[in-house]
C-alpha cells in the first residue's frame, strides 16, 4: 500500500507574495509576505480580527486576494479552485456529515476529487489507523466524542494525501484535557508526515508554542513578527510579541550607559542593551523569572492581588505605578494584599525592546 508519508507533490511549501484581502473597502489582510517551508508547521497566532484565518482561507481558495499572489510548491494557485490546490483542511467545528458513517465521511473528499474507486477503501483504512480511529469506521458522528470527531476530520483531510494541511482553530471546541491529547496526536502526525506543510491558525499561545516550528504573529491585518517559538518567547522583538507569545511584564525604562537602565528611580542591569544611551525602551521579564525577596534587580512594592494557581501563586505587585507579575512555586505562607514585598530578576532574564520597536502594536501584557 502506498504510504501517506509519500504524497504527490512532496516537499511543497506555501508562499504569500504581498497578499491583501479586503471586504467592502475594509482591509482584513494587508500585504502579507510569508513563506512556509516544505514540511514545516507554521502557526498563525493572533487575536480575533488579526487576519490569520483570512490568510488561511486565501491559501484554501475560499477568498480571492485583492492584491498579491499565493503559491503552493512554487505553483501559482491564486486563480485555482480549492479542489485543484492539493490541500486538506480541518476546521474547528469538524464539519462531518451526520448521516454518513465515519468511513464515508473520510472517503468523501476522495470521491469529490474522483480518486479511483478501488483505491478509496485502503486509503480510508490507512487514514483512520493513522489517527487512531480504525475501530470506529462503521459508527456515525453522533456516536463519537468531540475529540474522536476531530480525529475523523483530520483523517478525512489526510486521506486526500495533501501537499498542504490547513488547520483552522482545530482544537478550540475541545476541553482542556482533550486539547492536550490532540496536540500530542498532531505532533505525532507531523513526525509521520515530514513532507506535508502545515499552516495552523490559533489564538492559543500554548498550541502555537507546543506544535509549531515557527510562529507568525499577526495583529490588525498585518504580520508583526515571525520566528521560532524559542526566539519569540525568549527574545521578543516587539511589545506585542512579548505580550501575546506567553505572558510578560513590560516596564518602561531609560537606557543608561553600559548595561544599566532606569525604571522610575531604580537602576537595573540587563544583559545586552540594544538601544542607545538616553533612549526610552521597554524591559520585558517573564513572570516565572521573577523571584520573591532580595536579589539582583530588586524592586519593592505593595501586593495588589494574590492568585493561587495550583502549583504556583501569582503575585501582582504595584511598583512605581506599574503592576509586576511574579509566578512563584506554591508558597506555604503567601503574602497578603497590602503587604510590602521585594521582588527581583536576573539581568540575563531581562530583554530590552529598543526605542520605537513595536510602537502602535499594543503594549499591554495579557492577563492570563
Amino acid at each position: 500500500m502506498e504510504k501517506l508519508t509519500d504524497p504527490p507533490g512532496a516537499r511543497s511549501g506555501i508562499r504569500f507574495d504581498r497578499v491583501s484581502v479586503a471586504y467592502g473597502g475594509n482591509t482584513v489582510l494587508d500585504s502579507l509576505d510569508l513563506t512556509v517551508e516544505p514540511g514545516e508547521v507554521m502557526a498563525l497566532l493572533g487575536p480575533s480580527g488579526s487576519g490569520k484565518t483570512t490568510a488561511l482561507r486565501a491559501v484554501a481558495g475560499f477568498v480571492r486576494p485583492a492584491a498579491g499572489r499565493v503559491f503552493i510548491g512554487g505553483r501559482d494557485v491564486t486563480d485555482l479552485p480549492p479542489h485543484r490546490r492539493g490541500i486538506g483542511m480541518v476546521v474547528q467545528q469538524y464539519a462531518l456529515f451526520p448521516h454518513m458513517k465515519v468511513k464515508d465521511n473520510v472517503a468523501f473528499g476522495m470521491r469529490a476529487r474522483k480518486v479511483p474507486k478501488a483505491e478509496i477503501p485502503g486509503r480510508v483504512t490507512e487514514a483512520l489507523e493513522m489517527t487512531g480511529m480504525g475501530a470506529y469506521a462503521e459508527r456515525h458522528p453522533r456516536e463519537l466524542s468531540g475529540g474522536q470527531q476531530q480525529r475523523v476530520a483530520i483523517a478525512r483531510a489526510l486521506a486526500v494525501r495533501p501537499d498542504v494541511l490547513l488547520l483552522d482553530e482545530p482544537l478550540s471546541a475541545l476541553d482542556a484535557q482533550l486539547r492536550s491529547g490532540m496536540l500530542a496526536e498532531l505532533a505525532r502526525l507531523h513526525r509521520e508526515l515530514p513532507d506535508v506543510s502545515i499552516l495552523y491558525v490559533t489564538h492559543d499561545q500554548v498550541e502555537a508554542l507546543t506544535l509549531a516550528d515557527r510562529i507568525a504573529v499577526m495583529d490588525r491585518a498585518r504580520l508583526q513578527d515571525v520566528g521560532t517559538p524559542q526566539d519569540l518567547y525568549r527574545k521578543p522583538r516587539t511589545e506585542f510579541t512579548a505580550s501575546f507569545v506567553g505572558n510578560a511584564n513590560l516596564l518602561p525604562v531609560q537606557v543608561g550607559s553600559g548595561s544599566a537602565v532606569t525604571f522610575g528611580t531604580a537602576e537595573l542591569k540587563v544583559a545586552a542593551p540594544d538601544a542607545a544611551a538616553g533612549a526610552s525602551a521597554t524591559l520585558c521579564v517573564r513572570p516565572h523569572l521573577v523571584g520573591l525577596g532580595d536579589g539582583p534587580n530588586a524592586l519593592t512594592g505593595e501586593v495588589a492581588e494574590v492568585q493561587w494557581r495550583g502549583s504556583t501563586h501569582r503575585l501582582l505587585v504595584d511598583i512605581g505605578g506599574h503592576q509586576v507579575k511574579a509566578d512563584l512555586r506554591e508558597l506555604r505562607t503567601p503574602p497578603a494584599p497590602g503587604d510590602t514585598v521585594t521582588v527581583h530578576f536576573a539581568p540575563e532574564d531581562a530583554v530590552l525592546i529598543g526605542a520605537g520597536v513595536g510602537a502602535g502594536a499594543g503594549t499591554g501584557a495579557r492577563d492570563d
